[in-house]
């Protein structure tokens, strides 16, 4: 049922999008030009409490909690503001799946509904679990997934969820109802990533099939995106338009759902390790965006997390800074507010055990970021705005 769609927009659809867009630049003209700062070493804090190497975590939308799991196969709440853990949900062994409550393989991604309800989790066994967020209370287990559990996203102002899986397939779940609705067929490899904004559709990466879907739901229908040379590891939604993907071959692009192809690539993003003439470029293991914004994150494991404006358009990307992170980055959220960016780290990579970092710490990195506001424009603006 899923047809390949082509590119194709109606006059009207083209002119509310480029309406759209121009009251978004004015919106964005008028906050004045705010620049990111980098924070101080001493302002970064580690939280520690998994034992292996963390997987993925989520903030809550009110940014007062984070939640984050692990290769232990445990859950953590954390209260953002102290540093305390609030709840942890433990990982159970393996073969107590009938009477565990919670999970017993590790768990790879994370999500939280919108309005902070429900909490959804997947692991490497398969399935996916549905968690009252406010009290780690149990809810729901899905079941249906042929694979590994690799992304997970529930649609903004919704409690639909979309779950993506290394057995290539994407599911459709309703949480209130407790129903399965539908499974998506087109990747070509193991998905390795989902996200999803508000609208009825989700944008996927295929790992090695090398694209990067856009699933439109109830059209039926997916958008095909073609680019990086390695296997496309990451991917999150900057806006409704635009999305950032990392790569295994050093890589970070920028993408329009309009446009098949990447509108920019960083080549070797985070810099090349090895011996002289062999040298390989590190993995991107972790993208985030600042939703409805210029400003993205990208991680590996050299050692640190890179900022990233997107030049006008998203045609190209300048780095901003870097914010020193010892290990594997495995997982990066910006908080809505924009106030902070957590950084999930561990020894290891999170979908293996390729390499092994001892001088790494497995936990959670808070990193504060502050804004510079150019006073003196903005009283300028003040006085031609009271003419």
């Amino acid at each position: 049922a899923n047809v390949e769609e082509e590119f194709d927009e109606t006059p009207q659809e083209k002119k509310l999008r480029l309406a759209k867009l121009y009251l978004d630049q004015l919106r964005d003209e008028g906050k004045g030009v705010t620049l990111l700062l980098p924070p101080d070493a001493s302002e970064i804090c580690l939280l520690r409490g998994h034992k292996l190497p963390v997987t993925c975590l989520v903030i809550s939308p009110d940014d007062k909690h984070i939640f984050s799991a692990a290769k232990d196969c445990s859950i953590i709440k954390w209260d953002v503001e102290n540093g305390k853990r609030l709840h942890t949900i433990a990982g159970g062994r393996k073969g107590t799946e009938d009477r565990h409550v919670g999970h017993t393989a590790h768990v790879l991604c994370i999500s939280i509904s919108s309005d902070g309800k429900y909490l959804a989790t997947g692991d490497m066994n398969k399935l996916i679990m549905i968690w009252e967020a406010a009290t780690c209370k149990h809810l729901y287990k899905f079941t249906g997934h042929r694979g590994p559990v690799s992304g997970l996203s529930f649609r903004r102002g919704t409690h639909d969820l979309y779950s993506a899986s290394h057995d290539r397939s994407i599911k459709v779940w309703n949480v209130d109802e407790n129903a399965y609705v539908e499974t998506l067929f087109g990747h070509q490899d193991v998905i390795t990533g989902l996200d999803s904004g508000s609208r009825e559709r989700c944008v996927t990466a295929g790992g090695r099939d090398r694209t990067v879907r856009v699933w439109k739901i109830s059209e039926e229908s997916q958008l095909v995106f073609h680019g990086h040379e390695g296997s496309i590891d990451c991917i999150q939604l900057i806006n409704e338009e635009h999305m950032i993907t990392g790569a295994d071959d050093g890589s970070v692009s920028l993408w329009s759902v309009n446009k098949k192809k990447p509108l920019s690539t960083v080549k070797a993003a985070h810099g090349r390790h090895g011996d002289s003439g062999l040298e390989q470029p590190y993995w991107v293991a972790a993208v985030a965006a600042l939703q409805n914004s210029d400003t993205v994150a990208s991680g590996s494991h050299n050692s640190k997390v890179q900022l990233w404006k997107c030049g006008q358009g998203f045609r190209h990307l300048e780095p901003l800074f870097s914010i020193p992170v010892t290990g594997f980055v495995n997982s990066l959220k910006f908080s809505s507010s924009g106030k902070f960016l957590v950084a999930g780290v561990g020894q290891e990579h999170r979908l293996g055990r390729w390499w092994r970092l001892k001088e790494a710490k497995n936990g959670l990195y808070i990193i504060p970021l502050k804004r510079q506001q150019p006073e003196q424009e903005e009283v300028q603006n003040g006085e031609e705005n009271g003419v």
